[in-house]
């Protein structure tokens, strides 16, 4: 049976600081979407997409992301 690559089931998370100060650790992309050759770019769209959603599931949105870097450890 063949083995699966490391990246099929991995994770990378990131570390995020919004425009108002406010912080969320440990956010969760998966790798599989970052093996372009843009990098850690394509996390920013995914976590600005998935802080949408739930604004407007919780009735609170989220403000800008001022800068996002991978957690500590990764």
């Amino acid at each position: 049976m063949a083995r699966k690559k490391a990246t099929d089931n991995a994770f990378v998370f990131f570390d995020v600081v919004y425009e108002d100060g406010a912080r969320t650790s440990n956010r969760k992309v998966a790798s599989s979407e970052l093996l372009g050759m843009d990098g850690d770019l394509p996390a920013r769209t995914i976590i600005e997409a998935e802080d949408e959603k739930i604004g407007l599931m919780s009735g609170k949105p989220r403000g800008p992301i001022k800068s996002f870097n991978r957690s500590p450890g990764q």
